[in-house]
């Protein structure tokens, strides 16, 4: 056979990293370039539908389900197809980044899948795409022990029949990746560049080991985003030769408007479909984005307020069992942010107890499995499940009819008593400078005060504070949300940090580039649809 032709690709203003050749063959560059070529012009008209659907919700602060997918919705005949025996039972998942030592923890956790995040956990420097995309394939191929310099452990993997099952989450439809770009100079969309390198290294591996190329998709906001995933996935088996329906896909209901359309998002990925999750933090982050300047109705109070009890989240996760199940497939719950401190007895107690309730309530509520953010956190989940749940390997059967949501209960954000405090505002700060400073130095997801944040929660921070400003909230204490107090509490905090860590360590780290995007992303009036895209700017690598 020939050797395949150099690919239309070029990666640019990107140092060589340690057996990049192993990742970035020509094969698979040039694989890469037929998803671009393909499926970016579509990528981006659903960008720009994205926009228009924004404005509308701005000019009419509602939203209702499809009348033109109605018929989709009432046809009862239609299922996704089977699980794979491999994802069959989800009970517990866990999620982290794919640097070398979270591959092995994850994959020896205990939990029955693995969320392997190039999105929301993974600060997208081109190492952590690379390398990322090498630790697995080397794990898949056992070729991944690991020595801590720092500490001199070992990490290793436990056989086979041990590991946890891989589901691979690229980037969102938004992003793109600077380092690889078209013979134009354009850059790929960073989605495409994730599926791509690992769909072609490891679909067929996969196969050989009983699993497949298994997929989180993450921020879609439309069946019609869905539906171009589809035509993705239909091409990639066409164009290594594996059968048809061999991918299969887990979509993150974590926007508001996909809310509203998760039976056609089920439709467009049926043969190809294996779940919706609940993905909370990022859901709560879209009601806010959406509904920024629907006045005083929308106003959410301090993210810790928001619980999964709150009306408007129960509607949502009980509506997504409901459809679930009604189309065969598994719903998968979301995060708890509590993680356990070795350290401190009283916070390990503490996120023993507020994961425990959470999980209990999932599957107590028909949900399939659900995630967790760290080993520790693996058996807590796995009781609550194994309570419910027994031997079988999931809840389908229990199709949750009583279950009746209407449009507007999905965005009743006013059923909350709650209201925004002064130190809701505080926390939204600390929350935003320290996360955005550990992600401009390449990591992605942080312990920040016993919680573990991500590029989700540190959305919610920045547009909270946006959204209390716009809508003149008053807090408890007298003081009145502007950008004033916003800037008089952000520089507070860079205070605090300085004297907390010492003034070599503040200078060595990115703490004013990151206060000050905060401020720019939290007061701008021209509101930035994701924080991660000024941020991408400024990240060095």
């Amino acid at each position: 056979m020939s050797a395949p032709a150099p690919s239309p690709l070029a990666i640019v203003d990107a140092e060589p990293l340690p057996r990049q050749e192993e990742v970035l063959t020509d094969a698979a560059l040039a694989f890469v370039a037929e998803l671009h070529r393909r499926f970016t012009p579509r990528r981006d008209e659903l960008l720009a539908r994205r926009a228009e659907r924004r404005a509308e919700i701005a000019r009419t602060s509602t939203l209702d389900f499809l009348p033109e997918t109605a018929a989709i919705r009432a046809d009862d005949s239609w299922r996704v197809a089977p699980a794979p025996a491999a994802l069959n039972d989800r009970r517990v998942e866990i999620t982290g980044p794919t640097d070398r030592k979270m591959t092995i923890n994850a994959l020896n956790s205990g939990a029955k899948v693995w969320l392997a995040d190039f999105e929301d956990a993974s600060a997208p420097t081109w190492e952590n795409v690379v390398l990322g995309q090498r630790n697995l394939i080397d794990a898949y191929t056992r070729n991944i022990d690991f020595t801590d310099e720092r500490t001199g452990k070992s990490y290793a993997l436990r056989p086979d029949e041990e590991l946890a099952t891989v589901v691979m989450r690229p980037r969102g439809w938004h992003l793109d990746e600077r380092h690889l770009v078209d013979a134009d100079g354009r850059p790929v969309p960073g989605a495409l560049v994730d599926f791509g390198l690992y769909f072609f290294h490891n679909a067929q591996r996969l196969l050989d080991l009983g699993k497949g190329p298994y997929f989180y998709l993450p921020k879609t906001e439309s069946h019609l985003e869905a539906r171009l995933w589809n035509e993705v996935f239909v091409f990639a088996q066409d164009h290594v030769g594996i059968p048809q329906g061999t991918v299969r896909a887990t979509v993150l209901i974590e926007t508001i408007t996909a809310a509203y359309e998760m039976e056609e998002i089920l439709y467009e990925l049926r043969d190809h479909a294996a779940g919706l999750n609940a993905g909370r933090w990022d859901y709560l982050f879209s009601i806010v984005k959406n509904f920024r300047d629907g006045g005083q109705k929308f106003v959410l109070p301090d993210r810790n307020a928001v619980t999964m009890t709150a009306p408007f989240m129960r509607a949502y996760t009980e509506l997504l069992v409901r459809t679930c199940h009604k189309r065969g497939a598994h719903a998968i719950g979301g995060m708890a942010a509590f993680i356990p401190s070795r350290r401190d007895a009283e916070v390990n107690r503490t996120a023993f107890e507020k994961v425990r309730a959470d999980k209990d309530r999932e599957a107590n509520d028909g949900f399939d499995g659900s995630w967790v953010a760290h080993p520790d956190l693996v058996p807590i989940a796995m009781e609550s499940f194994d309570r419910v749940l027994g031997d079988q390997p999931n809840q389908k059967d229990r199709l949750r009819e009583d279950v009746h949501v209407e449009a507007a209960d999905l965005i009743a954000v006013d059923s909350l008593a709650a209201k925004p405090t002064y130190a809701g505002l505080v926390n939204a700060v600390q929350v935003g400078i320290r996360y955005i400073e550990a992600w401009l130095r390449g990591l992605g997801a942080v312990a920040i005060f016993n919680l573990m944040e991500d590029a989700a929660t540190a959305e919610i921070s920045r547009s909270q504070i946006w959204q209390w400003i716009n809508a003149g909230v008053e807090f408890e204490n007298g003081d009145k949300a502007t950008p004033e107090l916003a800037r008089k509490v952000a520089a507070a905090e860079l205070d605090a940090i300085r004297k907390e860590i010492g003034e070599q360590a503040f200078a060595a780290g990115h703490w004013q580039e990151a206060h000050d995007l905060l401020l720019r992303v939290s007061l701008d009036e021209d509101y930035a649809d994701f924080l991660t895209l000024p941020a991408y700017e400024q990240l060095r690598g």
